[in-house]
């Protein structure tokens, strides 16, 4: 249970659910809902909150809106202000003009789209897609996202008016194919997961001015994944399959 002290209200905060995404570290998650089209979650809802009857109604709509909580960072506390990567890792700007996981409360909001209720060995669970949530995420509500309201035409959007273009170029070593050949066999959907991935590239701000050759990892729903930067792409070298 998630409490929350306010100088005139206490408030408790239970999580309906925990998020089961492809996203197994904090690097490389897309920074914001939507970038990733191929990643693809469940939302696995506690016991009491299990109800269909909760969700009747919810395949009208295409769209969802997901709170949760920024579970790994909460117990850091919050900062008035903040770094957004989007500027490059520098400039500063006040955490209630972007999207800090470093907050007061810790809660964040993203859009998702809903791919519908399922259940499975006796458990209910939401499936949805294009989220930017780690894996184990707890999910604290569920709202729909309603098109005349959610989107406002000509709403300015500060210094992210405009979605962020992919700038890295992704290949395979040839000598990987086989082995992706097997993940994508293992898990369908992979090949084209690991490059929207590193097509938005997640390397840190201050490596994106280094010219030297750069090596990374991140853990990509069933698989260790290894990759090569340099010149301005990106080029997959191991795909490993762990036992998660």
């Amino acid at each position: 249970m998630l409490q929350i002290m306010t100088p005139n209200l206490a408030m408790q905060l239970t999580p309906i659910g925990i998020i089961h995404t492809p996203y197994k570290e904090k690097f490389a998650i897309p920074r914001q809902p939507g970038l990733v089209k191929e990643a693809v979650g469940e939302i696995h809802l506690h016991a009491d909150f299990a109800d269909p009857n909760a969700f009747r109604g919810i395949e009208e709509f295409s769209h969802l809106w997901l709170l949760f909580q920024f579970h790994q960072t909460v117990h850091r506390g919050w900062s008035p202000l903040v770094r957004p990567p989007r500027l490059g890792g520098n400039a500063k700007l006040g955490v209630f003009a972007t999207r800090s996981t470093h907050r007061p409360n810790g809660i964040g909001l993203s859009v998702v789209e809903n791919l519908g209720l399922a259940q499975k060995q006796g458990k209910t669970f939401l499936k949805v897609r294009g989220m930017d949530l780690m894996n184990g995420t707890p999910i604290l509500d569920i709202k729909p996202y309603l098109p005349y309201a959610d989107a406002i035409p000509g709403a300015s959007g500060g210094f992210a008016n405009q979605a962020p273009e992919p700038d890295m170029q992704v290949q395979y070593a040839a000598e990987v194919i086989p082995n992706l050949l097997q993940a994508e066999q293992r898990q369908p959907g992979i090949t084209d997961l690991i490059k929207q991935v590193l097509a938005q590239d997640p390397r840190p701000a201050y490596k994106k001015k280094q010219q030297d050759i750069q090596e990374f990892g991140m853990h990509l729903g069933e698989f260790n994944i290894r990759w090569q930067v340099k010149s301005g792409q990106s080029l997959v070298t191991q795909i490993i399959a762990t036992n998660s």
